[in-house]
């Protein structure tokens, strides 16, 4: 199985991007963080990322995603970000890494569990606002470099998805991961 990352900063259009690459069949994994606010905000907890579980809480529904049962004729996975990203909003948000995502870390980049190539999905120029994303557009500036630093220092490779056409950065995408499948054979 070959597990692919689609990351960058929040409002970059990750979502999106995956939407359309469910569309034309790859398995899609979603984002953890996401879905941990929003499980939270349900729960009353507005700031879900000021608890102290925040990080691990994360950590753990990304660990139990990439156990998941995939597809049979599956060969390919689409990861909505990945512990690295999970360290890479530790670090912007200044907070601590915990032993278990440190552990979970040392993991995914031990075992590969993921692409050496990722693919870095570049801001847009603007950020639109959610429930769950409550960031400016000089803060994902800034998350952006902390989150491109992680990646490169555990040795991925960026492939940077440049602002653009929906249509042309899925393509681009699939292009990718079509050619590595053709090089793999």
């Amino acid at each position: 199985m070959r597990r692919y990352i689609i990351t960058g900063a929040p409002g970059a259009g990750k979502t999106t991007i995956l939407t359309a690459l469910r569309d034309r069949g790859y398995p899609v994994v979603g984002e953890a963080a996401t879905d941990v606010i929003t499980r939270e905000q349900r729960k009353g907890r507005e700031e879900a990322w000021r608890s102290p579980d925040f990080i691990d809480a994360i950590t753990r529904l990304q660990r139990r995603r990439q156990q998941l049962p995939v597809p049979p004729a599956a060969t390919v996975q689409v990861f909505d970000r990945s512990p690295i990203c999970t360290l890479a909003l530790a670090r912007y948000a200044e907070v601590p890494v915990t032993p278990l995502l440190a552990g979970e870390v040392d993991r995914v980049v031990g075992e590969r569990i993921y692409q050496p190539r990722v693919f870095f999905v570049r801001l847009l120029g603007f950020i639109t606002r959610t429930a769950a994303r409550r960031i400016t557009l000089e803060q994902s500036v800034r998350f952006e470099g902390i989150h491109e630093r992680a990646y490169r220092e555990f040795g991925f490779e960026l492939i940077d998805v440049p602002p653009a056409p929906l249509a042309d950065r899925v393509t681009m995408i699939d292009q990718h991961i079509a050619m590595a499948a053709d090089h793999a054979q």
